[in-house]
């Protein structure tokens, strides 16, 4: 971990009247969230672009832990851009350096040079290919938004066609994106709609992005909340960024700001999406940064990347049962089981799943991937989730999806948890 402490009067100048809208959020919460965004940089974990982008965003450039991040996020371009990355992660990975004054057309680490924006063109070629050929893209709607975004911001090529794309399909009468889709959408589309100067372009966009942002305003009248309590921040961004194409109008901030500071946000990528938000920034800024500004940060803590032991004695702690099932009634051979597992008070859902699996291992043995959300569940049983036939595990609590991911997530004492392999 690397720990820094921020000036007040940098974080005062970030929350103290930045946001058009006019809501602010206040010094004590965006100082207690951009700590834990600090502490989340490990340095035996893959980096995570959007940690750094938000950093940025905030105005927490320079400090040592920034500095950390950028060289890890160039020399992981470098190593993995062209041979396993997804469209959408080159695409944040190119925000990232965008938001660090850096140029994605020169990536030099580890003796290497790379293009990034030109691997970014690549993949979203292909995910274009996808769409023509298929109907779907080669990823995600989701990772096509970002590649239109940073392609955009970029001043590159290959992003009006992705943002017409986008438009037609948050226009669809039967399109069902999710919050977080649209969002980054219409980011990639207001920054497009700002760029073309071709008028049925700017028609089209126009008219998504009124359809978009209003379906945020309409979702949020309903009680403050947009999608649930993860996807608020880049809805947030949004509403920030984007008001001229829902005027006349207006968007209660308050009401919305509200429901984020009724949540104590931790996981790093939640964070890292409501921050800039808080501040009246969006990642459509991402390129227009001035890093040579002082950000009166002042390090009171060495960094530290090598891990250290620890001689505290740990005391005993009270634990609770969490009764946890798996089900499939979707492919193959059917099946469903129940345990029920003692794990200490305050641990997460993914500390069941290990004791479950201790216990039973023929049974309740599981796999996860490292996302930048945290550890996602893609096999249980032997039974892997499958992008090919939108297949995936998921979580619920009684009969109510998690909102949370099993690295975050915390079950009560005789919480029924259950794993369903489902469609998507």
């Amino acid at each position: 971990m690397l720990g820094v402490a921020f000036g007040i009067g940098v974080l005062l100048a970030l929350v103290g009247g930045t946001a058009a809208h006019g809501c602010v959020a206040p010094y004590e919460l965006v100082s207690k969230m951009l700590q834990r965004l600090e502490e989340s940089v490990k340095a035996d974990e893959l980096p995570n672009p959007s940690v750094l982008l938000a950093m940025n965003l905030v105005g927490a450039t320079g400090t040592e832990t920034s500095k950390w991040l950028l060289q890890q996020i160039q020399q992981e371009a470098v190593k993995r851009a062209q041979k396993d990355m997804t469209s959408g992660e080159v695409a944040l990975y190119v925000l990232a350096l965008l938001s660090s004054c850096q140029n994605p057309r020169h990536v030099h680490a580890l003796g290497q040079t790379i293009n990034l924006l030109e691997v970014l063109q690549e993949k979203t070629d292909e995910e274009m290919a996808s769409l023509d050929l298929e109907g779907v893209p080669k990823t995600t709607l989701y990772s096509v938004s970002l590649d239109a975004l940073a392609l955009c911001l970029a001043e590159a090529g290959g992003y009006q066609g992705a943002s017409v794309i986008l438009a037609k399909q948050a226009l669809a009468l039967e399109s069902q994106l999710s919050v977080d889709t649209r969002a980054v959408a219409a980011l990639a589309m207001a920054c497009t709609y700002g760029e073309t100067d071709l008028y049925d372009v700017r028609d089209l966009l126009q008219e998504a992005l009124w359809v978009v942002t209003n379906g945020f305003l309409n979702e949020q009248e309903e009680g403050g909340m947009i999608g649930n309590i993860y996807s608020m921040g880049l809805a947030l961004q949004v509403l920030g960024a984007t008001s001229k194409f829902y005027f006349p109008r207006e968007w209660d901030c308050a009401q919305a700001f509200s429901v984020v500071y009724s949540h104590d946000y931790r996981q790093p990528m939640a964070i890292a999406q409501v921050l800039p938000a808080l501040v009246g920034m969006s990642y459509l800024e991402a390129a227009s940064l001035d890093c040579t500004a002082s950000t009166g940060v002042s390090p009171t803590l060495q960094p530290s990347l090598s891990p250290k032991l620890s001689t505290t004695v740990v005391p005993r702690v009270a634990t609770i049962t969490v009764h946890y099932s798996i089900i499939n009634k979707l492919q193959g051979r059917h099946f469903s089981y129940s345990i029920s597992v003692r794990v200490p008070d305050g641990s997460t859902l993914l500390k069941v799943l290990q004791a479950a699996a201790a216990k039973k291992p023929d049974i309740f043995s599981f796999q996860t991937e490292q996302t930048s959300w945290g550890p996602m569940v893609v096999s249980i049983h032997g039974l892997a989730a499958n992008p090919d036939d939108k297949t995936y595990w998921k979580f619920l609590s009684g009969s109510d999806a998690l909102q949370e991911g099993v690295g975050t997530y915390k079950p009560w004492n005789r919480e029924h948890i259950q794993a369903v392999f489902s469609l998507y």
